[in-house]
C-alpha cells in the first residue's frame, strides 16, 4: 500500500535562539523563577504566576511549540484551570468536546460510558485537540504577557548547582536559589534564579542533575500511534476495539480530532518487532483494516507514526531545596485515561499560587512542601487508576489476559461486569490528606453533604444580580487566580459587613489575593451591594448551606476551610494558617 504523507494542517512559527547580554559569562539579572521546558506545564505555570505579578523565564529547548502526536484531549478540570488564567475560549473554539465512548468485543459493542455532564454545567467534560494547538493557544497568551514572561529558544541546561551563587570573583551574591547552566547555539551561559522549576518532560535534564529517578512499574506492552487525515462526519467520541478482525488479540483506540486529523493506537502482539512495526508498509494496512471495520471509506493519508510503551512511575518528593518538578518531569502516567497532560496542568495551578505567594513574600517556603504533598498524593490515584487501564488495555501477563477475555465475553450479556472495561477517565482529584486542610474549621458532623476541604468545586447555574438586573453565570465563573470567601446570606449585623469590608481592606495592603463573594437564596435577601443570586437554591442545597455558612476557596479552585457561621476573622486566620505553614 502506498500512500504519501502529509503534513499537518498546522505550520509553527520558528523563533531565534538569543543570548541576553553577559556579564564574565552570566546573565547579570536574577530571576525570580526559571522553567525549563515550554510545553503545556511549563506555559500554564509561567501564566499562573504572572496572574499574581510574578516574573518568571522559559527556558526552552526547540524553536518552536511541539510537532508530531502527544497530548490529545483536555479535561474539564484543566478547561476550568485555563478559565481562571482567561485562555479557555481558544481551547473551547477549536477543540472538539465529548462526553462518552464505546467499546467493542470484536464486532459486538459491549460497554458504553458516558461521563458527567448535565444543564448545570458550563465546559464539556473533554475536548479533542491536539498538543501543537494545545501549546500556540498558551503560548499566544504567554506572548501577551511579555512584560511578565521571558523565553529563551533554542536554549539547553547543561547544568544545575543550588546554593549561594557567585560572581566571576566567586563572592556570593545572594544566600540562596539556583545557578542553570544554558547553552544558546555556540554560547555557554549561566544565569541565577530564585526557584527553578523543572517541567522538562520524561528525559528531565533537571532530574538528572540532581541525580534524581523516578520509581514505579514500566509495561513491556508497546502501541503504535499513527495519526491520519482523514475527513469524516462521524461524531467525536472515544472508540475502544479489543480482539477486533483488523488487529487479532489485541487493542485499538480512536480518536477524532480538530482539522480532519484522526489518532489511530493500536497494541503490538507480543511477538512483533516495534522497529519493523512502524514501517509504512506495515502499518498502513492494518490502519485500513481499522477503517474497513469502522465503515469508514473515505481517502485518507499519513501524517505521524511512533511507538509509545507505558510507565507508571513518579519521584517521591516534587521538591528539592530551591528546585520544584512538575509534569512529566516529576511523573510519567499511562496514556490510557488521558492523565497525562491534564495531571501537568495540575500541577501548575497548584504550584503557581503556592510560588507566587512564596515570591511575593506573603508566605512561607514551606508552603511549597505542600504542593509536593498535595501533588504526590494526586500522581499517586493518577497512577493507580493509570495501572488498572493499562493492564486491561494491554494486559501484561497471561493471567490479566484471561481475565480480560472473561469480562469481555460476558459483557454482551452481563451488565454487571461491564462496569470493568470502564476507561477511567481523569476526574479532579481532592487532596484528602493535605496539610492545608488543618486550618479548617469543619467539626465532625457540621455539615451533612456538600465539597469538603481539599475537594474541588462543583459546578452550578447562577445569576448575578446588580441595579435590578441579572445575569446567567456559572459558580466557576466567580473564581479567579486569588482566596474566595463564598458567603451565604448578607448578615443584617453592620458590624459583620464592617468586618469583611476591613479584611479586604488588610489583606489587600498585605499582598493578598482575595475578594468575598454573597449568594443569595432569593431576591429579597441581596444585600445593598451586588450580589450572586442561587434562584434554584441547588448550590445552597449541594453546599448544605445556611444562612451564616461560609465557604473559603483556594486560589486553584481547591475549599480550603468551611464553617457552619463563618466570620471575617475565622477567614482571616485560616488564610494565615495556610500561608505561614
Amino acid at each position: 500500500m502506498n500512500r504519501p504523507f502529509k503534513p499537518y494542517p498546522f505550520s509553527p512559527r520558528r523563533h531565534e535562539g538569543v543570548v541576553p547580554p553577559l556579564v564574565d559569562g552570566c546573565d547579570p539579572l536574577r530571576r525570580p523563577v526559571a522553567i525549563v521546558g515550554g510545553g503545556p506545564v511549563g506555559m500554564t505555570l509561567a501564566l499562573a504566576l504572572a496572574r499574581q505579578g510574578v516574573r518568571s523565564v522559559l527556558i526552552e529547548a526547540d524553536d518552536s511549540v511541539c510537532t508530531g502526536s502527544r497530548a490529545i484531549c483536555i479535561s474539564r478540570r484543566s478547561l476550568e484551570i485555563f478559565k481562571r488564567l482567561g485562555v479557555v475560549q481558544g481551547f473551547l473554539q477549536k477543540g472538539l468536546p465529548w462526553a462518552g465512548g464505546r467499546s467493542f468485543y470484536r464486532d459486538a459493542e459491549v460497554f458504553r460510558f458516558a461521563m458527567h455532564h448535565d444543564d448545570e454545567q458550563s465546559l464539556p467534560p473533554m475536548i479533542n485537540i491536539a498538543q501543537y494547538q494545545i501549546e500556540q493557544l498558551l503560548l499566544d497568551e504567554v506572548e501577551r504577557h511579555a512584560d511578565l514572561i521571558e523565553v529563551r529558544w533554542q536554549t539547553r541546561v547543561t547544568g544545575l548547582e543550588q546554593g549561594p551563587a557567585q560572581d566571576s570573583r566567586g563572592e556570593p551574591v545572594r544566600a540562596a536559589g539556583a545557578t542553570l547552566a544554558l547553552r544558546t547555539g555556540n554560547t555557554a551561559w549561566r544565569m541565577h534564579a530564585d526557584w527553578v522549576v523543572a517541567c522538562d518532560g520524561g528525559r528531565s535534564t533537571i532530574r538528572e542533575a540532581l541525580g534524581l529517578k523516578l520509581t514505579g512499574t514500566t509495561y513491556e506492552g508497546r502501541y503504535v500511534i499513527v495519526d491520519i487525515d482523514l475527513n469524516s462526519t462521524r461524531a467525536t467520541e472515544r472508540l475502544a476495539y479489543f480482539d477486533p478482525p483488523s488487529n487479532p488479540g489485541s487493542t485499538v483506540l480512536v480518536h477524532k480530532q480538530p482539522d480532519n486529523v484522526w489518532r489511530i493506537d493500536y497494541q503490538l502482539r507480543d511477538d512483533e518487532d516495534p522497529e519493523a512495526a512502524v514501517k509504512p508498509e506495515n502499518v498502513l494496512p492494518r490502519v485500513q483494516s481499522v477503517l474497513d471495520s469502522m465503515g469508514e471509506t473515505g481517502e485518507w493519508s499519513p501524517i505521524w507514526i511512533t511507538v509509545y510503551k507505558a510507565n507508571a512511575l513518579t519521584l517521591e518528593r516534587y521538591r528539592h531545596g530551591r528546585v520544584l518538578f512538575a509534569g512529566d518531569a516529576a511523573h510519567l502516567v499511562p496514556i490510557f485515561g488521558v492523565r497525562g497532560a491534564n495531571s501537568g496542568i495540575d500541577d501548575a495551578d497548584n504550584l503557581g499560587w503556592k510560588l507566587a505567594c512564596v515570591v511575593n513574600g506573603v508566605a512561607s517556603p514551606h508552603l511549597l512542601d505542600s504542593y509536593s504533598d498535595e501533588r504526590v498524593f494526586a500522581a499517586r490515584e493518577n497512577l493507580s487508576y493509570g495501572m488498572k487501564s493499562t493492564e486491561f488495555m494491554a494486559p501484561p501477563s497471561f493471567a490479566f489476559t484471561l481475565m480480560r477475555e472473561a469480562v469481555l465475553g460476558l459483557a454482551g450479556r452481563h451488565a454487571a461486569v461491564r462496569a470493568l472495561i470502564n476507561p477511567r477517565q481523569t476526574h479532579a482529584i481532592a487532596y484528602t490528606r493535605s496539610p492545608l486542610n488543618e486550618a479548617a474549621a469543619d467539626p465532625a458532623g457540621s455539615f451533612s453533604r456538600g465539597p469538603a476541604p481539599g475537594a474541588v468545586l462543583p459546578e452550578c447555574r447562577l445569576k448575578r444580580m446588580d441595579n435590578g438586573s441579572s445575569v446567567d453565570i456559572h459558580l466557576t465563573d466567580l473564581l479567579e487566580p486569588c482566596f474566595t470567601a463564598l458567603r451565604f446570606g448578607a448578615h443584617a449585623d453592620p458590624a459583620q459587613e464592617h468586618a469583611w469590608q476591613e479584611l479586604q481592606a488588610t489583606l489587600t495592603r498585605q499582598g493578598i489575593p482575595f475578594k468575598a463573594i454573597t449568594l443569595a437564596a432569593d431576591k429579597t435577601s441581596q444585600a445593598a451591594r451586588p450580589t450572586v443570586l442561587d434562584h434554584a437554591g441547588r448550590l445552597h442545597d449541594m453546599f448544605d448551606a445556611t444562612p451564616g455558612t461560609v465557604y473559603l476557596i483556594r486560589p486553584d479552585g481547591h475549599v480550603l476551610a468551611r464553617w457552619r457561621d463563618g466570620s471575617a476573622a475565622d477567614t482571616q486566620r485560616a488564610i494565615s494558617a495556610a500561608l505561614t505553614i
